[in-house]
């Protein structure tokens, strides 16, 4: 019965109209993408009337070919201009744009190109083979689990901290407050909005992201020396990488394709989680940690394998369950019940030729991105030869659009704006950004799961121990804490230099 259904779903990719529909998804998808502010979230919104006039399948599958290519798309902001074109692009820069800046921005957008996909393949499989069984996992995490998962995240703060880890916990602490403005998902109290009607919703992950990220970097460009940026953004290095070069990349590929998958499985994770889980990964079991941070090639490969990876994690429990497992899953959830079809545990079995399209068109989009990126990323080259000021004036142009067709709200923009001012006092002070992002996404998981978790409870902390998953989780996170601890860094580096002398 499901190799039939496998069979019937590849057919049915295969013909003219699914195929062009499939392209043009992903094309569409990494021009969104790679704009600041426009998320994939935002693009199959747009275009879900627009797939009225198509048959479910073709529709659909041109839906998920978007989410894809978006999340391929914004690296590429990230690696020329330090801006991220999606919110799970934010830990491409991190080592994307310092590779850029010596003179390897075409490396790095091949790294960035091949870890897409490979981690869109491994979801792929995922999808095609066990997702049924995986979407059941997805049923274990209640509030309990996902308060574990937050505190695990959270310990990812102290491997994102350049330098001083005072600063990097400060910054996680700010994102942390930011967190809680807005209404009290339980109580429905109003937190920290100052009377602000426009804050009851809470701070806009997408809009604080950008001002962040985009306007520090716009005003660094203004005041940047031509001749230096020149230099720093001329583009001489080849984009499709050596077998050699890809080689040695591989374990990553895999390791963080396995993080994004599992991570988008969890309803409420995604892409913008999923790529600090593997950077830190990466960065863990990395002999030079050191180099992070300054154009280390596994820590981009680490993130960009994670983020395409969660596309198939997150449409798991989207497809099997009815959960949507990130935003953009929960749109294209709209889009399947508006062509009259409900998703849940009779998805796979009463509309078969619907599904397995989808999941084909999946594994498909991974090789119109391969192809279409290539082209589309030596398009997106010329814009590193433009001028400092009109390349910082469009930057500001579209943090402008981008912030406000969020909601449509003028407010918004004032928001991505004083954002932007702390990004950028925080750039010169040397306060990393990295932890505050952590901090604001993981923030509203961590308030609503601890308070859910206490209610149940009955406001007993042993539920966090006696639960088996969030017991397991927790170790681990304590763990991760104590190696990023300057004591088990200072033991680990004495350890090596003791190796090394016993082992000239």
């Amino acid at each position: 019965m499901i190799v039939d259904n496998i069979l019937l779903g590849l057919s049915s990719v295969f013909t003219g109209y699914n195929m062009l529909a499939v392209a043009a998804g992903t094309g569409l998808g990494l021009v969104v993408g790679a704009m600041p502010g426009l998320s994939a979230t935002m693009a199959i919104a747009l275009l879900v009337p627009v797939t009225f006039v198509m048959p479910p399948e073709t529709g659909i599958s041109m839906l998920a070919s978007i989410y894809m290519g978006a999340m391929y798309g914004g690296s590429i902001a990230a690696i020329l201009v330090r801006t991220p074109g999606t919110p799970a692009a934010a830990a491409t820069i991190l080592d994307g744009y310092p590779m850029a800046q010596k003179g390897e921005a075409g490396r790095a957008l091949g790294i960035s190109l091949t870890a897409s996909f490979f981690g869109g393949l491994i979801s792929s499989v995922f999808l095609l083979t066990i997702a049924p069984v995986l979407g059941g996992i997805a049923v274990m995490f209640g509030p309990v689990e996902l308060f574990s998962v937050a505190v695990l995240g959270m310990t990812i703060i102290g491997s994102l901290s350049q330098g001083s880890a005072i600063k990097g916990l400060l910054a996680g602490a700010i994102g942390l407050l930011f967190s809680t403005v807005g209404m009290d998902s339980i109580t429905g109290i109003p937190r920290f909005t100052l009377g602000n009607i426009n804050l009851f919703s809470g701070i806009p992950f997408t809009v604080a992201l950008i001002g962040l990220f985009s306007i520090p970097q716009a005003i660094r460009l203004i005041e940047r020396d031509e001749g230096a940026v020149e230099r720093i953004n001329s583009i001489t290095d080849r984009i499709l990488l050596p077998w050699k070069e890809i080689r040695p990349l591989i374990p990553t590929f895999i390791r963080s394709g396995l993080i994004g998958v599992f991570t988008g499985i969890i309803p409420g994770t995604g892409g913008d989680t999923a790529c600090w889980f593997a950077y830190n990964e990466a960065k863990r079991f990395s002999d030079d940690k050191e180099s992070f941070g300054k154009g280390n090639p596994y820590g981009l490969a680490a993130p960009e394998a994670a983020n395409n990876a969660v596309v198939g994690g997150a449409l798991i429990p989207t497809i099997s369950l009815g959960i949507p497992g990130s935003s953009s899953t929960a749109v294209l959830l709209g889009g399947l019940m508006i062509h009259g079809i409900m998703p849940g545990p009779t998805l796979m079995t009463e509309y078969a030729g619907v599904t397995y399209t989808l999941l084909w068109a999946i594994l498909l989009s991974n090789f119109f991105m391969l192809a279409e990126g290539i082209v589309f990323t030596k398009a997106c080259i010329f814009v590193t030869r433009i001028s400092n000021r009109i390349l910082s004036v469009a930057i500001v142009v579209l943090c402008v659009i981008g912030s406000f067709a969020i909601n449509n709200s003028f407010f918004e923009v004032g928001l991505m704006f004083a954002f932007g001012i702390l990004g950028y006092f925080m750039d010169k002070l040397k306060i990393p950004v990295a932890p505050l992002v952590v901090g604001l996404i993981l923030g509203r998981m961590l308030d609503v799961s601890l308070h859910q978790s206490l209610l149940m409870s009955q406001g007993s902390w042993m539920i966090f121990l006696t639960n088996p998953i969030s017991a397991v989780l927790l170790t681990i996170a304590f763990f991760s804490l104590i190696q990023s601890t300057p004591m088990y860094t200072r033991w680990r580096t004495s350890r090596k230099k003791s190796r090394e002398k016993n082992n000239p």
